[in-house]
């Protein structure tokens, strides 16, 4: 299963202008910041062991590492789902309480792996505890919205609209199993299921950074 896109227009910014500026950073980033070598990971990602020794850059890695990703794949696999989920939520925040949100997110979600994980001497690095926050953001403000969805492993592959509450309830729900194995059965793993909930989590905030004319909609609850 993978989301293409909202089907719905934005409602007071037609061009998400926050969120194809992640992405360009993002993009940069990769292209012209620090290669993600063993010696970098160190000083830039987030690393729970170092933070607790209080070698880390602190909230700043976390930050830092919230823009690198350690490849081509990684990188296209987390700017895709912000376009997807990020412009309703930006639209409705505003481009700057979009992109403080978005931090707060991706902090939640180092956070949460710091407290699992808080003796790993591994590097964590990537926007998509960040993602996570933007998807849970959508399913708390769009819950019937409707999203163009690539189903695979189909005879004929098909692209229909499904209920954002499906699509994400999907991904957070794959999440879980595996986060369980990592955390009680010292499973090794590559991939941050602690910092995908922990981001996921953070979307209890949101309704702090709508506009406030979003806010009164939600209140009233009307479409926001």
């Amino acid at each position: 299963m993978l989301p293409l896109n909202d089907v719905e227009p934005n409602r007071y910014s037609p061009i998400p202008f926050m969120t194809i500026g992640i992405i360009l950073l993002n993009v940069l980033i990769f292209i012209f910041g620090p290669w993600p070598t063993w010696d970098n990971l160190m000083i830039y990602a987030f690393t729970p062991r170092l933070i607790l020794q209080q070698k880390g850059l602190g909230v700043l890695s976390s930050v830092m590492a919230t823009f690198m990703h350690g490849g081509l794949f990684h990188l296209v696999g987390n700017m895709f789902p912000l376009w997807v989920f990020g412009r309703r939520v930006e639209d409705a925040c505003g481009p700057w309480r979009f992109f403080l949100y978005y931090l707060l997110a991706g902090i939640l979600a180092d956070i949460t792996t710091l407290l699992v994980f808080h003796d790993s001497p591994i590097p964590n690095l990537g926007a998509s505890g960040a993602i996570f926050g933007v998807m849970g953001a959508y399913l708390v403000l769009y819950p019937e919205g409707r999203i163009r969805t690539l189903v695979l492993f189909t005879p004929i592959p098909l692209w229909p609209r499904i209920r954002a509450v499906w699509v994400i309830f999907y991904f957070l729900g794959v999440q879980i199993i595996p986060a369980i194995e990592v955390a009680f059965e010292n499973v090794d793993y590559n991939i941050g299921y602690w910092a995908h909930l922990g981001g996921f989590a953070a979307s209890i905030f949101i309704y702090l950074f709508l506009r406030p004319e979003a806010f009164a909609r939600y209140l009233s609850n009307t479409q926001v």
